[in-house]
């Protein structure tokens, strides 16, 4: 298929209205069948579930063109498990897991012409959504739902290169520990705006947040996961009931493990260890991996040996892997990457 006419090595990380997206919805109990729609626009009651009470979750995945030119996907099955976890939890329906993984294939062949050529640094962004439609004032779910998944070609999360970021120890909480944490609900998003415009503005890449009930241990950032390298060699996350279990940190283990040969460890990550760790990252769809090279603790610095400079090389070889196998570049051992 002949591509858009469009600067790829240009792209921003952002939005782009592309020409087909998906919509289902969900009324009487029951999911429609679904159809690959022109319109971009959402019309809502103004009493709307979503608008009244935050009902409303998503996902995020890509679409990639290989080096061999076909057209794929990672993992979208866990995506399709998040989502359908995620509605239990807010008293959303279900959309099935099959269904999703179709009206992912659906949507990328549709826009294929907006999925970047290989080696652009570019790639397709899919955003599959769902939220509560019909009129709601006392506080409950709504009856009735819409299911779509949009796409836009984004450039690369860092133009020129993965440089270290560094972080602020946040002085508020994500998530509480019986709370939403582990769901990729909407609200949990809102409720981060106000820290990250904060860190932002004191001059900070993100946030590093602490449990709430101690304040000792590290949970994630507002969208990402975090991944320790020991001065040894191993490789360590975070674990916790109220962390969302990314889809990239997941891979990252395993290829750390499985392709590397490397020690994994999912924890308690208790925050006065994390001077002693050799390097760090978050863990995320758009960037894959973000190091950080300084973590700043009230005015007390945290600096990682890898520095400001470039990746740490065990952090570096966990990205090259991932994104190789995603790319047709090393073999997918696992069947993660899913062709349209």
């Amino acid at each position: 298929m002949e591509k858009k006419d469009i600067d790829w090595g240009s792209l921003p990380f952002g939005y782009i209205q592309t020409e087909k997206r998906y919509v289902s919805n969900y009324k009487d109990g029951k999911w429609d069948d679904g159809v690959i729609t022109d319109d971009a626009n959402i019309v809502l009651n103004e009493c709307a579930g979503v608008l009244q009470y935050a009902q409303t979750c998503f996902e995020g995945l890509k679409a990639y063109t290989t080096q061999d030119g076909r057209t794929v996907c990672f993992r979208p099955d866990l995506n399709a498990d998040r989502m359908f976890d995620t509605a239990a939890r807010l008293e959303m329906p279900q959309f099935p897991k099959d269904r999703f993984i179709d009206a992912v294939k659906k949507v990328v062949k549709a826009n294929e012409a907006y999925v970047p050529p290989y080696g652009s640094g570019a790639t397709l962004y899919l955003r599959p959504y769902m939220f509560g439609t019909n009129p709601v004032i006392g506080v409950k779910p709504a009856n009735e739902y819409q299911f779509r998944i949009f796409c836009t070609p984004v450039g690369p999360y860092f133009k020129g290169g993965a440089k270290p970021i560094t972080i602020k120890v946040s002085d508020f909480d994500r998530a509480a520990p019986h709370g939403t944490g582990h769901i990729k609900a909407g609200l949990n998003y809102a409720m981060s705006l106000h820290a990250i415009v904060t860190a932002h503005a004191e001059g900070f890449d993100e946030n590093m947040y602490l449990d709430p009930a101690t304040r000792t241990k590290v949970e994630e950032t507002g969208g990402a996961n975090f991944l320790f390298v020991t001065k040894d060699g191993k490789v360590v996350t975070p674990k916790s009931s109220s962390i969302l279990p990314s889809i990239t940190r997941r891979s990252l283990m395993i290829v750390a493990k499985e392709y590397l040969g490397l020690e994994v460890e999912e924890r308690e990550v208790f925050f006065d260890e994390v001077k002693d760790f050799a390097e760090c990252g978050l863990c995320g769809t758009a960037a894959v991996i973000s190091p950080v090279g300084k973590i700043n603790d009230h005015g007390k610095e945290i600096c990682f040996p890898a520095g400001m400079e470039e990746m740490g090389p065990i952090t570096k070889k966990l990205y090259d892997t991932l994104t190789g196998i995603q790319m047709g570049r090393i073999e997918d051992k696992f069947g993660w990457v899913v062709e349209i």
